[in-house]
């Protein structure tokens, strides 16, 4: 009898135990600040695989691979950019099979920007936010069992992105209206946000599309810095080519700041840590003319 209790009390723990387990939800996210977002919210309930990693790779030269249609094809959630950035995900999904899927997240179309417009908006300042609601609000529909703990992920990531908000209240106060440039328009969203006036696009977008700009273009970009018209320099660090190495040689000869910004997270930092970093770049730069 003591060896049927036992026995039994085994079975029942196993049933038990199966019933309460879930497999994590599977994430791919096609650049990795979006897939640390979506581990920030989702924690142990979800696993994330992100492609474009490498934070000394030009995102833009990226190329699709047996093992990058793999991982889209097991994902039961999709993030992308959109906007362009990221067309070779939209191209694998169209040719892939759906049936496996949760949800497919266009991050562009969720913040509303649409094709054609500069495709750098993750320095949007209500893209992480509102990515953070949604996978909050996916998350809680898919799991509801663990709904509470996503909820308080999310509210944790809205108290840590006040750090973002609180930098650009104190640089929009104290520099509005000021002229910056940049070697690629990556920061773009950020500096509208500031009140800041973006010159030289021009050289920005050719140099984004790994172009050549026109003699015309690039004497009218040099002789902006020359004559100081701008007070920040942002640099894609990512991104280095004869012309921008002569542009950001120029803009340290004239002393003009650089400011590092990115395409890819670096390792080991959150999210609003990688926001929060170029912000607080740009206000000491300020604080230093």
């Amino acid at each position: 009898m003591k060896l049927f209790t036992s026995v039994f009390t085994s079975l029942v723990f196993i049933i038990s135990a199966s019933v309460a387990y879930s497999a994590p939800i599977k994430v791919l996210a096609a650049e990795n600040f979006y897939g640390s977002l979506a581990k920030e919210i989702g924690g142990k309930y979800v696993s994330v695989n992100s492609i474009i990693n490498n934070p000394d790779a030009d995102p833009h030269l990226f190329s699709t691979s047996v093992k990058t249609a793999k991982n889209v094809n097991d994902a039961q959630i999709i993030i992308y950019n959109g906007a362009d950035y990221d067309p070779w995900m939209a191209q694998m999904l169209a040719s892939q099979s759906s049936n496996n899927k949760l949800a497919i997240i266009n991050v562009a179309k969720l913040i509303g920007v649409k094709s054609g417009a500069n495709p750098h908006i993750w320095y949007k300042p209500e893209t992480f936010p509102a990515l953070a609601v949604k996978l909050t609000l996916l998350f809680s529909k898919i799991e509801p069992q663990h709904k509470a703990i996503f909820a308080a992920n999310l509210e944790k990531f809205d108290q840590s992105y006040q750090k973002v908000y609180q930098l650009i209240d104190t640089i929009t106060r104290q520099y509005k209206n000021i002229q910056v440039s940049a070697t690629e328009p990556v920061y773009g969203y950020m500096a509208d946000a500031l009140g800041f006036k973006m010159k030289g696009l021009d050289f920005q977008w050719v140099t984004m599309n790994d172009s050549e700009p026109s003699p015309k273009v690039m004497s009218a970009f040099m002789q902006m810095i020359r004559e100081k018209n701008i007070r920040i320099m942002y640099e894609n660090g990512q991104v280095n080519n004869p012309n921008v190495q002569t542009v950001l040689n120029l803009a340290k000869k004239n002393n003009i700041p650089v400011v590092q910004v990115s395409e890819t997270l670096p390792e080991g930092i959150s999210t609003t840590t990688w926001i929060e970093s170029s912000l607080q770049q740009t206000l000491d730069a300020l604080k230093k003319q």
